[in-house]
């Protein structure tokens, strides 16, 4: 028999995180409470999770061709979000598929960003409850004016907010990105499309929103709301993008996937252990998104930057508002009154239609399809799920792949490493 497989090399990033989180959890409280705020238990089991993603030992799937019967192993993901690159990718993807597909209406819609005062932004670090009410004054704001710009008796516009809070340096910078329609809906479910934007014209309501709001949650005083409504320039700001059009798909989809995105790029990061620093200093060296600037940290200061931006249990970091509340679309779907918008809740689809579009979700974030046979071009399918441990040791064994103690992330895809499972003994047959 034999047997081919090229171990994933463990990229930058994943290097980075696997030897310093420990480091980083033990000094929390003395080097980075007062600037970031208590330690959350929660970060360790998103951690853990990403350092096992993708490790065969774990736990994986055998998929095998109909045609050549040539097999692979698919190793289980994390499904970790904002802080797995892998597997926050597909959340991408899935997520703008959805909202194009049975979300948004088939009018135009704008982008907007709703962003806030550095002297503002610590209350929502300390506090992520805010986050979501400030998608709140946000949505009082932008209903309002989109309201105003059309000529119907009881408008409705469609909204949805998303919440991210990085800045281009992983600086913690809370701001909401924003696809609206660009007009409003009738009772009836007929569009009208409203006048040209004028993103400037709502940074006020805005700010007064944004008072309002810490002000009764007790944040701020009158005293420092009369202060900085006097500052020249207010540091709210308020940006609209241009109209993209219903038969615009692509453009829908890269803005949802835009404003769902990660909040690091593996591409943009340069890790440098103690053995290659000069000073014997561990660095990480980041690029600029836009800009192109390269900022150097020591590791453990941009580690601890990155985990302020994981989400706790459950967080909802999207919202939808208006005719795309949650309310209005099953109110609609009730009445069988949302056609354009398929309900996943009553569909039939079969199993084999459901592994088919996740292999097509693969292929397009992985630019590669894995349930195509790399010899033959056949079909494959998974034949077995392998979560014993005592098989997986048997068959990691018999392949030379049994690594006590190794963890990697999951490349397998993007490097186009396989795991080629030719002649396996019928023995360790599943």
């Amino acid at each position: 028999m034999g047997a081919l497989y090229e171990a994933p090399r463990k990229n930058q990033y994943y290097r980075c995180v696997e030897a310093h989180f420990e480091e980083l959890e033990g000094t929390w409280e003395d080097r980075y409470q007062k600037e970031y705020g208590y330690w959350r238990p929660y970060l360790l089991d998103v951690i853990y999770k990403y350092l096992d993603c993708g490790d065969l030992h774990l736990s994986f799937a055998r998929v095998k061709c109909d045609d050549c019967n040539h097999e692979y192993l698919l190793p289980f993901s994390c499904k970790r979000r904002h802080f797995c690159p892998s597997c926050h990718q597909k959340r991408v993807v899935e997520f703008g598929e959805f909202l194009y597909g049975e979300v948004l209406k088939r009018v135009p819609h704008r982008q907007w960003v709703f962003s806030i005062p550095k002297r503002l932004r610590l209350y929502f670090m300390y506090d992520r409850r805010l986050l979501a009410k400030l998608s709140q004054c946000a949505w009082k704001v932008l209903s309002v004016y989109l309201k105003q710009g059309v000529s119907l008796d009881d408008p409705n516009p469609g909204v949805v907010i998303a919440v991210q809070t990085f800045g281009d340096f992983l600086n913690f910078n809370p701001h909401l990105h924003i696809i609206a329609t660009d007009g409003c809906f009738d009772k009836d479910g007929g569009f009208m499309v409203g006048a040209v934007p004028d993103a400037s014209a709502l940074e006020g309501l805005f700010r007064l929103q944004v008072f309002k709001m810490l002000k009764k949650e007790e944040k701020i005083t009158d005293f420092i709301i009369e202060n900085m409504m006097g500052w020249h320039h207010s540091g709210f700001n308020v940006y609209c993008g241009k109209a993209i059009w219903p038969s615009d798909q692509e453009g829908i989809e890269r803005l949802a996937q835009y404003i769902v995105r990660a909040p690091i790029s593996q591409e943009r990061l340069l890790y440098i252990p103690a053995s290659e620093s000069n000073d014997c200093v561990v660095r990480v060296i980041y690029k600029g998104k836009n800009s192109g600037v390269r900022e150097t940290f020591v590791a453990l200061d941009w580690l601890a930057r990155l985990v302020t931006h994981i989400p706790n249990r459950g967080e909802q970091l999207v919202r939808y508002y208006g005719y795309y509340s949650n309310k209005s679309r099953g109110m609609r779907k009730k009445t069988e009154t949302d056609s354009q918008a398929p309900s996943l809740v009553d569909s039939d689809i079969s199993k084999k239609v459901f592994r088919r579009n996740w292999a097509r979700l693969i292929q397009k974030v992985y630019h590669t399809d894995p349930l195509l046979c790399p010899k033959c071009n056949g079909f494959m399918r998974i034949i077995s799920f392998i979560e014993e441990e005592e098989t997986i040791k048997k068959i990691l064994l018999h392949l030379d792949l049994w690594m006590p103690g190794n963890h990697d992330p999951p490349n397998l895809y993007k490097e186009h490493q396989y795991i080629l499972l030719q002649n396996l003994p019928d023995r360790l047959m599943i």
